[in-house]
């Protein structure tokens, strides 16, 4: 058994703090992508396609790193919870870090021919790799320190990373979109976002590497030798239900940050500045409700605050896709905040949520695992589907908000069948008589 004495508990504000910005620097990094595939990839690295059909193989690619990020969990859970949390979050900020600066070096189909789509599309797989692993890693460290009171808060900090990742991408490539000309962005501006993901990966390995490891995992007598065949066996139903219940979320976000990019800009004519600016401030303002939606999870449970930003989302998806085909800033931003409000009252508590769902002994690739594959389910087509059903359809795209109401209803069955896991206060003790 590992010796808990000897190591020392960090206090949650630094540990918390350590776990936001790793995971602000690699949601950075995948964010920057999806970015960058709404805008500009689609005529550099797929010109002999139409300008739709470009967007789609752009959106395609971005979908490959959602397919890498559950074997990605596979592999960094298999470390975590054979190793530790703490080596995870080193090596899954490694990786994600070198192929986004790898991205940006990457020479167009106009220098080198097809083999610019075919290492993109490689380089995006290692991507999502890396990001696979991160979230695992970040999650369970945070958890696994929090008091049981308020776990969901604590753990809402690396939830808030994804916040702060999208802002900084986006800013960037606002902050390029209005200083280049559209011919400089497409030569060489697109490429200084990914070349930026260097300094700040460097930044947090140096931070994560001072954290001590999660005295749960230090706590394990006997480690699950091959710990994804242990979750198949024995928490097989709870995968697939966390990954449908989670689908929502993914297909949410990426179709009011990724999907409505590219809508806007090529099918409403909206300027790009515009549009990333609407989606930018949403996300703010998701980031900072993040910690009270957290709260409330401790308070009232993490199963109810699921049910209840799901039921939001059934009832929103509609109502935001004839809000974004206006093309009016005001209605697309309230239409993108109230879709991305519903968003976070259920992933605000998911931090908490799935880690306790799962024993200590194989909690790094259970939750990993589930929620990785609640990507995949709804993240990795959700961009392409869109495209194509607001391809074919009128000025308004109601395939596409159909399609989004699908899926929460999806999601709402999966909520309605997980248990609550809130930790209950044990009952005070009632005064001795004498």
């Amino acid at each position: 058994m590992h010796d808990v004495r000897a190591v020392s508990t960090p206090s949650m504000p630094r540990l918390a703090v350590a776990s936001l910005a790793g995971t602000a620097i690699e949601f950075y990094d995948f964010f920057v992508y999806g970015t960058a595939a709404a805008l500009v990839l689609g005529p550099l690295f797929f010109p002999t396609f139409s300008p739709v059909v470009g967007v789609l193989a752009a959106f395609g690619t971005f979908g490959v790193g959602f397919v890498a990020r559950p074997l990605g969990s596979v592999l960094f859970g298999h470390l975590g919870d054979r190793r530790g949390r703490r080596p995870v979050l080193v090596m899954s900020l490694l990786l994600t870090g070198a192929s986004t600066v790898a991205v940006g070096c990457l020479p167009s189909y106009g220098t080198i021919g097809v083999a610019a789509p075919v290492l993109l599309l490689v380089l995006r797989f290692v991507q999502g790799l890396g990001l696979g692993g991160e979230w695992g890693g970040a999650v369970l460290l945070t958890a696994e320190h929090a008091p049981a009171g308020r776990r969901a808060l604590w753990s809402s900090f690396p939830q808030v990373g994804p916040a702060v990742g999208f802002v900084l991408a986006n800013g960037v490539m606002l902050a390029l979109s209005a200083a280049l000309s559209d011919s400089e962005f497409a030569r060489w501006g697109w490429r200084v976002p990914f070349w930026a993901a260097g300094a700040p990966a460097v930044a947090g390995l140096w931070l994560r590497s001072s954290l001590v490891e999660s005295p749960s995992f230090l706590e394990i007598d006997d480690h699950a030798r091959v710990p994804l065949v242990e979750v198949v066996r024995r928490h097989g139903r709870l995968v697939l239900l966390t990954a449908g219940a989670l689908a929502v979320g993914y297909a949410v976000f990426y179709a009011v940050t990724t999907w409505s990019l590219a809508y806007a800009t090529e099918r409403l004519g909206v300027s790009r500045t515009i549009m990333l600016t609407c989606v930018m401030a949403a996300v703010i303002v998701k980031g900072a409700l993040t910690p009270l939606m957290a709260l409330l999870g401790d308070r009232y449970g993490r199963r109810t605050m699921c049910l209840a930003g799901c039921s939001a989302c059934v009832l929103w998806m509609l109502p935001l896709v004839a809000l974004l085909a206006t093309g009016e800033p005001l209605l697309m931003f309230l239409g993108i905040l109230g879709a991305l409000i519903a968003f976070v009252t259920m992933f605000a508590v998911v931090a908490a949520y799935l880690p306790e769902l799962y024993e200590a002994r194989v909690r790094c690739t259970g939750a990993a695992v589930g929620y990785n594959l609640g990507g995949v389910l709804g993240g990795a087509l959700t961009p392409v589907v869109a495209t194509a059903l607001a391809e074919h359809g009128g000025r308004v795209p109601w395939g596409v908000g159909i399609y989004l109401t699908c899926i929460a209803l999806l999601s709402l069955g999966c909520f309605a069948l997980l248990p609550e896991t809130r930790p209950v206060p044990a009952p005070a003790a009632e005064p001795a008589t004498g």
